[in-house]
């Protein structure tokens, strides 16, 4: 059946994505010690070039397959980026399933505005976009083996990208895998479900949060509170024989809290939907810094 085959793709792209972020597996294990609790995700993440069909299209349309949909788009200027998210259909989840098993995530889901970018930026870009040649028809399908649709970069290439956009140079090398996974804090079960607990819990454990705008990075109506760890690095090696540490994913945490007209609800009613949905770009775009080379170095310091 459709749905299971769903399932299963999205957990072979979270199989790559946990084979490739010790930090992240080792997360999602703590928290889960605790009571036992079932993980819940609160959305997926990925990145995209914007040029020649390799940008969020590509990606989105294997989740409008299968019954997601489309919400609103967030701009970020400064990044020259813009992402859409979509919601998941409303399908009767077990209550009983943890992670991709669990309640389907919402997805999130940016692209780079090539057309932006500066002249050599390009030129790279469209390079390798080019080489993946129709390789944007399956995006799913490389995030889900955790493959490349074009050639590996040189290094130099890597580096040229990475003084202009962040985001450029770690697209370049992760291509579509998942960027991160959220655990939605709200669902959990025990005290780490308030995001406030959770993040402590996380730092008492040893790990490093995204400190850009403060750890704890709120939406201005007060009702979406995230947080994310600094991501893993990974040893590439790019086409030039040359092997070095680049940027890999991160994991993040979602808070949502009931909308004003349902504060009162008791708790036992409260439903995903009574919720602060959606995506704030204040929030989002600190977010982003979790693969970032000032936020990469803290690990070291």
């Amino acid at each position: 059946e459709g749905k299971s085959f769903f399932r299963s793709i999205l957990a072979s792209m979270e199989t790559v994505y946990l084979s490739r972020n010790p930090t992240a597996k080792a997360i999602l294990e703590l928290v889960g010690s605790v009571n036992n609790d079932q993980i819940c995700y609160d959305h997926l993440a990925f990145r995209t070039f914007g040029v020649n069909g390799h940008g969020i299209d590509s990606l989105a349309q294997f989740f409008l397959d299968f019954g997601y949909t489309q919400r609103e788009e967030l701009r970020f200027p400064a990044k020259k980026l813009k992402a859409l998210w979509y919601s998941p259909p409303n399908v009767p989840h077990l209550d009983s399933g943890s992670g991709v098993n669990g309640p389907l995530p919402r997805i999130f889901i940016s692209e780079l505005l090539v057309d932006q970018m500066s002249p050599k930026t390009q030129e790279i870009v469209r390079k390798y976009t080019e080489i993946s040649g129709t390789g944007n028809k399956h995006a799913a399908l490389a995030s889900a083996l955790g493959s490349l649709t074009w050639e590996k970069p040189k290094q130099s290439e890597f580096e040229e990208l990475a003084r202009e956009s962040e985001y450029a140079a770690w697209t370049l090398v992760n291509g579509y895998a998942v960027n991160h996974v959220t655990i939605s804090a709200h669902r959990l079960k025990s005290h780490l479900r308030d995001i406030k607990s959770l993040d402590r819990f996380i730092e008492d454990n040893g790990f490093k949060l995204n400190s850009e705008g403060g750890v704890l990075k709120v939406s201005p109506d007060g009702l979406l509170l995230q947080s994310s760890t600094v991501a893993d690095t990974i040893l590439f090696q790019f086409s030039d024989n040359i092997t070095d540490s680049v940027p890999c994913s991160y994991i993040e945490f979602a808070e949502r809290l009931l909308l004003p007209q349902y504060k009162n609800l008791p708790e036992n009613e409260v439903k995903e939907f009574h919720r602060r949905d959606g995506f704030e770009v204040g929030n989002a775009d600190k977010i982003f810094e979790s693969t970032s080379k000032d936020q990469l170095s803290r690990i070291a310091a």
